[in-house]
């Protein structure tokens, strides 16, 4: 894989040797930028250099957030144990936030390891720096008001007054001294449910306060707090970062990268600008000009994307010599296009049109009707040739390319779902013109 084939998304890479073994996996907020410095003149490290010139091959699997990414590199390393990854192991992990729920009276803190310990933990957090600085400041404020100490006492084990004295927190009124009994148990939990709660995102209340006093601070030109209360921002975004892969089934591992690879020789062989990861592709269907339906389907990320899937009828007149394919595919490329338009629904990367060069022509021409630039292409069924705008002979893949065997699969499933639909308005015209002629026939028995 070429890496400018890389998409500039969060996500996990893994790096193999000319036997396919993966001998490196990292993870990166922008993919396409972080290969690229493995491979800069300016990346000199003898080890880098090493695991450089064995690398044959980049795969890559995107992911929602750097968080997520970060889950599925711990799984992915600890599943395949790469070479590099074991040779330069580092024993800083990323720090979680701990909440004590197994003590009567709980602190929170931050920590590197997650025991079996009946606490609750949250996390991990790549970026714990802005994270720190938003809980001094939410404990500033006392949004978070928890004990600070760390001596271990409850209901039933009191705390000496000795040490209860000696805190620099009770003395100073900055801890709500559940130790001198100052709080219930009761109302101390009210508190940590709070946390907890504001840890499992229910934090759009503060978010708007923060961004509405950093307006205030810069039309101050109080610089120097506005810049503060963005970083308390910035933390707040990263907590409610989007997590969906803790375990994963690593047959899914494989068919990922499998679907990256399709789109990204498809980027190469069509010599397209992006990989395209939203591809939308057209079909029609009629019988003797008669039930003429059009079928759009939406492709993301190599998957069916159902919900944008769409079905037409087509409202053109054909001649009685029979259907007018070419036509019928201008016109719901058009119809698709300017609802994109209405909606502010975005582009996909691709057009995938089922059909030859006449088809091809149809669908780029409703393209110029309204003004839109989108790559498109055709695959014709008889010889799975791919047709371009651009080049006047098609292109011939391998029966074997991934790239084909993708592009088949789309054009494929846009094809069933336009006859799908054609053949449910013939069967209903049927059956209405069955029910008619009964009933027609029981009125002259009558």
């Amino acid at each position: 894989m070429k890496i400018d084939q890389l998409p500039q998304t969060c996500g996990v890479y893994l790096m193999r040797d000319s036997a396919a073994n993966i001998i490196y996996i990292g993870k990166a907020k922008n993919l396409k930028k972080r290969v690229s410095q493995y491979f800069s003149r300016n990346s000199g490290d003898g080890k880098t250099l090493n695991l450089v010139s064995m690398t044959r091959q980049i795969d890559y699997i995107q992911t929602q957030s750097e968080r997520e990414a970060l889950l599925l590199e711990r799984q992915l390393i600890n599943k395949y144990q790469p070479f590099f990854n074991i040779l330069w192991k580092d024993s800083k992990s990323y720090p979680y936030l701990k909440i004590t729920k197994n003590e009567d009276f709980p602190r929170i803190f931050f920590t590197r390891r997650k025991e079996k310990d009946g606490a609750l933990y949250f996390g991990p957090y790549p970026k714990v720096e802005n994270l720190r600085k938003l809980l001094n400041y939410l404990e500033k404020i006392n949004y978070i008001n928890l004990r600070k100490c760390k001596w271990r006492f409850g209901e039933n084990a009191p705390l000496p007054e000795k040490k209860i004295k000696s805190c620099i927190y009770y003395h100073t009124s900055k801890c709500p001294a559940p130790c001198a009994s100052k709080i219930g148990k009761h109302k101390y939990n009210a508190m940590v449910k709070r946390v907890i709660m504001f840890l499992r995102g229910d934090f759009s209340n503060l978010l708007q306060a923060l961004k509405k006093e950093m307006q205030a601070y810069s039309k101050n030109l109080e610089y120097e707090k506005a810049a503060e209360h963005l970083c308390f921002i910035k933390a707040i975004e990263h907590l409610s970062e989007k997590v969906q892969v803790f375990e994963m089934d690593f047959k899914d591992v494989e068919r990922a990268i499998l679907k990256n690879r399709q789109l990204s020789e498809l980027k190469e062989i069509l010599k397209l600008r992006h990989v395209p990861v939203h591809i939308e592709s057209f079909d029609v269907s009629s019988l003797f000009a008669r039930y003429s339906v059009g079928s759009s389907v939406c492709f993301k990320n190599a998957e069916k994307n159902p919900s944008h899937f769409r079905r037409y009828k087509i409202k053109l007149k054909s001649g009685k010599s029979g259907s007018d394919d070419p036509a019928m595919i201008n016109e719901i490329v058009k119809r698709r296009i300017k609802a994109m338009l209405k909606t502010g629904e975005g582009f996909p990367d691709l057009i995938l049109i089922d059909g030859g060069r006449t088809q091809l022509r149809a669908a780029s021409s409703a393209l110029r009707e309204l003004r839109v630039k989108i790559p498109i292409i055709s695959l014709a069924k008889k010889n799975e040739e791919i047709y371009t705008p651009k080049s006047s002979k098609p292109i011939v893949l391998r029966k074997d390319s991934d790239a084909l065997k993708f592009v088949q699969r789309v054009r494929d499933e846009a094809h069933k779902f336009a006859i799908t639909y054609h053949k449910k308005l013939r069967n209903n015209s049927l059956h209405l013109s069955e029910t008619k002629t009964n009933t027609r026939k029981t009125k002259r028995q009558d």
